[in-house]
């Protein structure tokens, strides 16, 4: 099919509307005004009239039915693009929607590995004494100790006694070792020749 064959089928549709014959009807309208015109007889000219007449008629008709379809598809196509409109903020919705979901699973996941993590902190926790029983065993441990503060100053203080005693007995040991050595020399003084003789001419 050439170019030009194209050209007149899509000028054909064009004149026929629908394609249900309107172009043959006008055809047929313009033949029966031009026989009206030149028809001879009165009988001629009121028969030509009535069939002009019918298809004037059916022209209204099928322009009318022209009409309805052009307001339908009209209507189909403002409904058309609603549907479209509303498939595009569906589609948009769904997008926030799974946008908000992939933000939700985040966060689901922040809370999961925190509740391992708390989990896993509490175990450790569990295993070492709570607060209150570490103060008591402060509190028990502070007392202990002050207990041995108090006995290493009394150990301390007997042994400064101790010492204080044994110096006490050192020096009396010494005085009395001088005392013994003193009373040794005296007595082998006394024991001697020279305090005999003494002793004999004093008699």
């Amino acid at each position: 099919m050439s170019a030009t064959d194209d050209e007149v089928i899509r000028k054909r549709l064009l004149i026929d509307g629908d394609g249900a014959g309107d172009d043959r009807r006008i055809n047929l309208l313009l033949k029966s005004f031009i026989k009206w015109c030149n028809s001879g007889s009165q009988e001629e000219g009121y028969s030509q009239h009535q069939r002009m007449l019918g298809t004037l008629g059916q022209c209204e008709f099928s322009m009318g039915k022209t009409l309805l379809v052009y307001d339908m598809n009209l209507r189909e196509m403002l409904n058309y693009e609603k549907i479209s409109k509303d498939i595009e903020s569906n589609i948009s919705a769904a997008h926030d929607k799974i946008t908000e979901c992939k933000k939700q699973i985040q966060q689901a996941k922040r809370i999961r590995k925190n509740r391992q993590e708390y989990d896993a902190l509490a175990k450790v926790i569990q295993q070492h004494p709570d607060r209150h029983e570490t103060l008591q065993q402060l509190d028990a441990l502070g007392k202990e100790l002050e207990h041995l503060s108090h006995i290493k100053e009394n150990v301390e203080d007997k042994l400064e006694l101790r010492r204080k005693q044994f110096h006490v007995l050192l020096s009396t040991i010494h005085e009395l070792q001088q005392t013994l050595e003193s009373d040794e020399k005296m007595s082998d003084g006394e024991d001697s020749p020279e305090t005999r003789m003494e002793i004999q001419n004093g008699q």
